[in-house]
């Protein structure tokens, strides 16, 4: 077995599913930034000519708002960046582990849509320079993460991914939803590993 496929045997066993692949390979560093840039890109064109009513009241994916959306990725955005930051500031931490929502319903996320964003985008440009100054070597730094199951070793690699793979996968549930109410709409391009991601 070649090195790279016992790398990420060890990695698949490791964490018993990668959750947000391209093409059944985790993301690259690359691809994480890439993604974590476009995606409120992505979410600006979609919402773009949408009113405030429907941006923030009417039901889009199950009972969730647009705004609801955008709440709970915010939510996880700082929950997992929070992560990535105490594994680069303590060697090896042990860091229990923490529900988005839980904390979304703790939060100040917004009522409206509007502000919401602009704190979303404004803590995304600030997670983009934290982590695009970082030494590559930085990214393989681990936690000891407990609760929730067994405990288990997480790499700041790893949040990174479930970050920008969490919100690509509900920035795609809003692009087809928001097709299916309007086909007409254009709908922005997904962010991509040179061509595409599938």
């Amino acid at each position: 077995m070649s090195a790279r496929a016992t790398a990420r045997l060890r990695i698949t066993n490791n964490t018993k599913k990668q959750p947000y692949e391209s093409r059944g390979i985790p993301l690259t560093i690359d691809e994480v930034l890439a993604i974590l840039e476009e995606n409120p890109r992505q979410i600006a064109a979609l919402t773009r000519d949408l009113p405030a009513s429907r941006l923030n009241k009417t039901p889009i994916l199950g009972v969730w708002s647009i705004n609801d959306v955008l709440a709970h990725v915010r939510s996880v955005s700082d929950a997992r960046g929070e992560f990535i930051r105490t594994m680069l500031a303590t060697p090896k931490p042990t860091l229990r582990a923490i529900d988005p929502r839980a904390l979304q319903r703790r939060g100040d996320y917004g009522d409206e849509f509007a502000p919401s964003f602009r704190a979303f985008r404004t803590q995304r440009a600030r997670l983009l320079r934290y982590l695009k100054a970082l030494p590559r070597r930085s990214w393989s730094r681990t936690a000891l993460i407990t609760g929730g199951g067994l405990p288990r070793e997480r790499t700041a690699l790893f949040y990174a991914q479930w970050v920008a793979g969490h919100e690509r996968a509900h920035v795609r549930q809003l692009t087809r939803a928001l097709r299916v109410e309007a086909p007409g709409r254009g709908a922005p391009r997904a962010a991509t590993r040179q061509s595409s991601h599938n």
